[in-house]
């Protein structure tokens, strides 16, 4: 089996086994909460929950009161991805494959960027969904500064062995539901 092959067979299981553990109520941010409150004030990105993804907006809200958060804007295929700024009441609108982004709002750089997924490894590997926006992004943001990337999902949704290649950026946290976990 190719290395694509392998990925889209271990991106069906981890939609899978993503739905199965979304409950649609409720906020599991809470970890991500408390992992954020060691760094107030650096700027952070988020993202705005897309279907069964796991939702950081509460935690995203609770640091906006002490420092700039952002969400990615896809500008174009085979680009990294930019920040705009957001706010909890911003005005948001459609972006690229239907995920909402702020309307307007100044451009920034985040250096720590909680990042959507489908599968995790404790290792810090991530199975994104196969665009390559993060690990672009990850990439370029990491040579010019320290930048941290979270990935936040449920627990359900981790794989011992994932597929991955040399320019799949890893992960330097892991926060789920059940806590948190630094990868070995």
């Amino acid at each position: 089996m190719t290395i694509s092959e392998r990925k889209a067979a271990a991106r069906e299981a981890a939609f899978a086994a993503r739905a199965a553990a979304h409950d649609g109520a409720g906020s599991h941010a809470g970890h991500l909460s408390s992992v954020l409150a060691g760094y107030r004030g650096v700027p952070l990105s988020g993202y705005a929950q897309m279907r069964t993804e796991i939702d950081p907006t509460p935690a995203m809200a609770e640091a906006a009161a002490h420092g700039p958060v952002c969400m990615p804007i896809i500008v174009g295929k085979g680009k990294p991805l930019r920040f705009r700024e957001w706010t909890p009441d911003c005005v948001m609108q459609d972006g690229p494959f239907g995920a909402q982004v702020p309307a307007k709002g100044a451009w920034i750089t985040p250096e720590i960027l909680i990042v959507p997924l489908l599968a995790f490894s404790r290792a810090g590997g991530r199975l994104g969904y196969g665009g390559g926006f993060y690990d672009r992004t990850l990439e370029q943001l990491r040579a010019q500064k320290p930048t941290l990337a979270v990935g936040f999902a449920y627990a359900a949704q981790e794989m011992p062995d994932l597929p991955l290649e040399p320019t799949d950026q890893p992960l330097d946290l892991i926060v789920t539901e059940q806590g948190v976990i630094e990868p070995s």
